[in-house]
C-alpha cells in the first residue's frame, strides 16, 4: 500500500530502484581502488542509470566481502560518505543506501550527511542467522537513533525474512506475521526477497503480503522483464540489481540494453 511519504518520495507508479554495487572499499580484502576511483566509477554508473530512465538509485557495499556484523569501521563510513556525496551531485533522482551487513545506523548517518532519501535495513524485526553470524533485531535502537539525529524524513525500508539467512528460529512466524511486526514497529515499507541474490520472490507469498500490508511492499531480488508481470500487481516498487548488469551478474557495470528491456517491460504493464 502506497503511503503519503512513499508517494512524495516516488511520485511515479511502481518505481524501479536500480542498484550501484560500490567497489570494494579501503580496508576490505578485495579493495584495489582509491576512494576517488571508487567514487568516479559509482558516478559513471549513476549517470547511465539516470539517463536510461530508472526512478531511483540505491548504493550498496556488496563487494566488501566478508561482511562485518552490524558494525563497520570509520574507514567504511568515511569512504561511503565520499562516494554517496559525489553520486548525489550527479543526479536528482531519489537515492538510497544499504551498508552491509546490517550496519543500519551507519547507513542512516551517511544518508543524512549526503542528502539521501531512504535506506535499506536488514534485521529490523526478529533475529536471524546470517552469513555473518546471529543478527539481533534493531528496530527500537534504529528508530530512536533516527529521532535523535532529526532524520525522520529519511525512510527506512526493511527486509523481512531476508535472503542469505536462516530463519529456523522464527519458522513458526509466518511472513505475513513478520510483515505485521515490521509495520507495528514503524517500518516505512517492507522488502520481500527470494532465497539468494538475483533469485525471484515467491509470487504466492508476495501476494499474501501485499493483500495484508498497510505499508509499501518492495520486491528486493530477482526482478526481470520476463518475471515482472507475475509480481506487478503485488508490489509498490522493484529493486533491481543483477538483471541490469552486463551478463546479468551483479559484479558488473550496468548494461544499457538490459536496462532498456526492463524499462520497456514496465511501460507495457502501466
Amino acid at each position: 500500500m502506497r503511503t503519503k511519504n512513499f508517494e512524495r518520495l516516488f511520485p511515479d507508479s511502481k518505481p524501479l530502484i536500480a542498484m550501484i554495487h560500490v567497489q570494494a572499499l579501503p580496508g576490505t580484502p578485495k579493495n584495489m581502488l582509491s576512494v576517488k576511483e571508487i567514487a568516479d566509477q559509482a558516478c559513471r554508473e549513476a549517470k547511465v542509470l539516470s539517463d536510461t530512465g530508472v526512478q531511483a538509485i540505491m548504493l550498496e557495499n556488496m563487494h566488501d566481502v566478508p561482511y562485518l556484523n552490524r558494525e563497520v569501521g570509520p574507514e567504511i563510513v568515511a569512504s561511503l560518505t565520499r562516494v554517496a556525496s559525489e553520486v548525489r551531485s550527479t543526479t536528482q533522482l531519489p537515492l538510497g543506501l544499504q551498508v552491509l551487513a546490517g550496519a543500519n545506523q551507519a547507513a542512516l548517518s551517511i544518508a543524512l550527511a549526503t542528502e539521501m532519501q531512504f535506506i535499506r535495513a536488514e534485521g529490523f524485526v526478529f533475529g536471524h542467522l546470517a552469513d555473518e553470524g546471529f543478527m539481533q533485531s534493531d528496530a527500537g535502537a534504529l528508530l530512536r537513533f533516527r529521532k535523535k539525529m532529526n532524520a525522520e524524513h529519511i525512510q527506512i525500508f526493511t527486509d523481512i525474512k531476508k535472503k542469505h539467512s536462516s530463519h529456523a528460529l522464527t519458522s513458526d512466524v509466518s511472513l505475513v506475521d513478520t510483515c505485521d511486526a515490521a509495520e507495528f514497529f514503524l517500518s516505512d515499507g517492507v522488502i520481500i526477497t527470494g532465497p539468494h541474490t538475483g533469485k525471484p520472490v515467491n509470487d504466492g507469498e508476495l501476494s499474501d503480503i501485499y493483500t495484508s500490508a498497510r505499508i509499501p511492499v518492495l520486491v528486493g531480488s530477482g526482478v526481470t522483464p520476463q518475471g515482472l508481470s507475475l509480481i506487478w500487481e503485488h508490489a509498490d516498487a522493484f529493486i533491481v540489481g543483477s538483471y541490469i548488469k552486463r551478463d546479468g551478474r551483479w559484479q558488473n557495470e550496468p548494461d544499457r540494453e538490459r536496462l532498456e528491456e526492463l524499462l520497456h517491460a514496465k511501460e507495457a504493464l502501466l
